[in-house]
């Protein structure tokens, strides 16, 4: 059996892809609702109550009226989805559904994470939303005394 085949092969795959970002959104959060214990952890969500985004292409607010349905183990990790609409400045509406998961060490503070969203947007000026694969990085807010969390999107390239 000969290696070169392989060897070509390795040698032609494509370059690995790229992350280019695309907007950064600080979204306004109400404090955390507590749904209770379930089969699968705690369960709780955070309302939405507005904020904005920029970037290169795209500026407006976050409507608020979303939510962020959050479950948490005992093990410390905890999942959360994230249902909300943004709104351009020039009033075209999309949706944004966001998922993700962590692991904290119990006392540990809260690090950024990775989040995979999808966007749903009218065909048109903002169509280029519903394509290609997204990836978002969410920190905690700037500003302690209006609680928020910072997402950068990333498109890959």
């Amino acid at each position: 059996m000969s290696l070169a085949p392989v060897a070509v092969a390795a040698q032609s795959a494509p370059p690995a892809p790229q992350l280019e970002f695309m907007f950064e959104a600080e979204v306004l959060l109400a404090p955390r609702v507590e749904v209770g214990g379930t089969a699968f952890g705690q369960r709780g969500y955070i309302p939405i109550i507005g904020g904005t985004f920029s970037g290169p292409a795209i500026k407006g607010k976050v409507v608020p009226g979303g939510w962020d349905w959050q479950l948490q183990t005992s093990a410390g990790c905890s999942s959360l989805h994230a249902d909300y609409f943004l709104q351009t400045d020039d009033g075209v509406m999309f949706n944004v559904v966001n998922h993700g998961q962590f692991c904290l060490e119990k006392g540990q503070p809260f690090t950024p994470a990775f989040t995979q969203p999808r966007f749903e947007a009218p065909m048109g000026r903002y169509g280029w939303l519903n394509h290609g694969a997204w990836i978002s990085r969410l920190e905690g807010g700037k500003d302690p005394a209006h609680p928020s969390v910072v997402i950068r999107f990333y498109r890959a390239r």
